[in-house]
């Protein structure tokens, strides 16, 4: 080719994409996607420590209100157990043996024991009550009077009648009657009976319910 302009050396000039503008799009993309898995643990993490607000303060309110009550779910869900002084008990005998029934009765008066009716069984027990006794009373005593009763003389037979009126209750003495339960012995019994089971305590912070 003639004229001004001529090609001189055996190199020529090559057409290739800018390295750069490759590297830029690497990054832009890697930072879009960074910033979006950020966006996503933020807010996971707002969810879950929101729900963790919720939960302790819903714990606080039912701490308080314990605390208002004064009373634990388990103290205020026990069943409320009279006093022998709060408890009027007839004492029958149905054996052949005299003078039970007496001996029986003054020995319940100085444990602290009401003492209503002393003396023979009606028909319906005489002679009819094979083991050591039978505590007798209405519906009502089954889950009260009677297992106050029952620390004094353990192996009697507990039945309740719902047709039976008052709130005293019957010691009929049967053929196994030997005695009363010794007195250490049925103390020791009434005070594990009125005992009433403590919460466990949490194994973080000692804390009762979790208050």
């Amino acid at each position: 080719m003639g004229g001004q302009y001529r090609i001189t050396g055996d190199k020529y000039p090559r057409m290739r994409p800018s390295r750069r503008r490759g590297r830029l799009a690497f990054l832009a993309v890697a930072c879009a996607a960074v910033l979006g898995v950020l966006g996503w643990g933020t807010l996971q993490l707002i969810d879950v420590f929101t729900g963790g607000d919720e939960a302790s303060a819903a714990g606080a309110v039912a701490c308080r209100t314990d605390r208002t009550t004064g009373a634990s779910p388990s103290a205020a869900s026990a069943t409320a157990l009279p006093a022998p002084g709060k408890i009027t008990v007839n004492v029958l005998n149905a054996t052949t043996r005299s003078g039970l029934a007496k001996k029986t009765a003054d020995e319940l008066r100085k444990r602290g024991f009401r003492i209503g009716e002393v003396g023979n069984a009606p028909a319906r027990f005489d002679k009819k009550v094979k083991g050591t006794g039978l505590l007798l009373g209405p519906a009502a005593a089954l889950k009260t009077a009677l297992p106050v009763l029952g620390t004094q003389l353990p192996a009697a037979e507990h039945r309740t009648d719902a047709a039976r009126k008052g709130a005293a209750v019957d010691l009929v003495i049967g053929d196994k009657f030997t005695g009363l339960a010794k007195k250490a012995q049925a103390d020791t019994a009434l005070a594990a009976l009125k005992k009433t089971p403590k919460p466990a305590a949490s194994a973080g912070g000692g804390r009762k319910n979790g208050c």
